[in-house]
């Protein structure tokens, strides 16, 4: 793949993620003064979602909106909203809104993960998602129109924390449950654990670990041991699905459906489709990668740089991440942020408190900063590559 002055590579991005958003505005920035690559991104909204910001849209406190269109502007690259209903990696053609084609030479797999609503009887039907803007502004109206009963947050995992601690903290007349298999803080220094076991009981939150949601109904939960909870609105946090997309199209993909990608990110069934953030199975020495911010940035970026070492006639370098914390948010004024080794263990260092919220906020907030110097630089310096290997990133979680 050689891209010259006379010709024009079409690089499709799909979806506008952290990732994609990455990678798209990567692209664009470094190329734009050249005229021989055209950038693409297709995302379902106009808007960006900031997902770690879902929690308090749902509990009806207002963010930012953060036009995709002006995130765009001055990069050169094209914006087209729509859903991606059909990918033929044969053709090199997505069907967009099923009425459209777009043709491309290289194309960014970004449609990440949303919860799994299709597991479990009802989740579906009478569950709630934080899986868009929108389906966290439902849950926000439910919450505001309820006088009283018990809010269930399925799944114990760092979202179902933030999730119910934020809505224990807003509406305080409400019984928030949080269940799941394991308990809170799994995985944390026990200092780290503590202080999110303390901050749960401190707004009244219920715990009940060990539990696995056999089946929910409009005012319930049941529970695989038989036992029933009464629940006047629930909010599912247990587990995630990727877009069976990628598997239609042919792509190889994992049991979870994620992209198998080489070392530089490149499909291992198709090269000329670059894989990023959680549509992807990016193996590292220590395991497959998990989906964050804190990875799924750098995954955008050194698609962008692969995608034009190629068509520079070099060889991509491999990509290498190393986690560095794990920031939670424990309502407006707590929270605890557990610094990790690179595989993503816990290091005994912890911050908590007043200090760790202000630490997650200023975390949630440095995409856009990001975004910006991208837009100005070749490489943003957060997420320059040095020999071939990533430093830890001090970003999104």
């Amino acid at each position: 793949m050689n891209a010259t002055e006379t010709q024009q590579h079409e690089v499709l991005v799909l979806g506008a993620g952290y990732a994609g958003l990455c990678a798209a505005i990567q692209l664009a920035a470094r190329t734009r003064k050249r005229g021989n690559l055209h950038v693409t991104l297709v995302n379902p909204y106009e808007n960006f979602t900031e997902r770690l910001r879902l929690h308090m849209t749902a509990t009806g406190q207002e963010t930012a909106e953060m036009n995709i269109r002006e995130l765009l502007e001055g990069t050169g690259a094209d914006f087209v909203r729509g859903w991606v209903t059909a990918v033929d990696a044969e053709a090199k053609t997505v069907r967009i809104d099923d009425d459209r084609d777009l043709a491309y030479d290289t194309l960014v797999y970004g449609l990440g993960s949303v919860a799994d609503t299709v597991a479990v009887p009802g989740v579906e039907a009478h569950a709630h998602t934080l899986n868009s803007p929108q389906d966290a502004a439902l849950l926000a109206d439910r919450l505001t129109r309820l006088g009283g009963g018990t809010v269930v947050v399925a799944g114990s995992g760092l979202t179902g924390v933030e999730a119910a601690a934020e809505i224990a903290e807003r509406y305080p007349e409400l019984q928030v449950m949080l269940l799941g298999r394991r308990d809170p803080g799994t995985g944390m220094h026990p200092k780290a654990k503590a202080h999110v076991d303390a901050a749960l009981a401190r707004l009244g939150v219920t715990v009940r670990a060990g539990a696995e949601v056999a089946k929910v109904l409009p005012d319930s939960v049941e529970l695989a041991d038989g036992s029933s909870i009464p629940a006047a609105a629930v909010l599912w946090t247990s587990g995630t699905r990727v877009s069976p997309l990628a598997a239609a199209a042919g792509l190889s993909v994992d049991e979870r459906g994620r992209v198998v990608t080489d070392s530089s990110l490149r499909s291992v069934s198709h090269p000329d489709v670059h894989a990023v953030g959680d549509a992807a199975a990016i193996r590292q020495g220590y395991g497959v990668m998990h989906g964050t911010c804190q990875g799924g940035m750098p995954t955008g970026v050194h698609a962008a740089l692969s995608i034009l070492r190629t068509l520079a006639g070099k060889e991509p370098r491999p990509f290498r991440f190393g986690y560095y914390h794990t920031p939670v948010s424990l309502g407006r004024e707590d929270g605890v942020v557990q610094f990790t080794h690179p595989d993503d263990s816990p290091r005994r260092v912890v911050l908590t408190g007043k200090r760790a919220a202000r630490y997650k906020e200023t975390v949630t907030a440095s995409p856009w900063p990001t975004f910006a110097r991208m837009k100005k630089m070749p490489v943003s310096g957060a997420f320059w590559p040095r020999g071939g290997r990533y430093t830890r990133i001090r970003s999104a979680k």
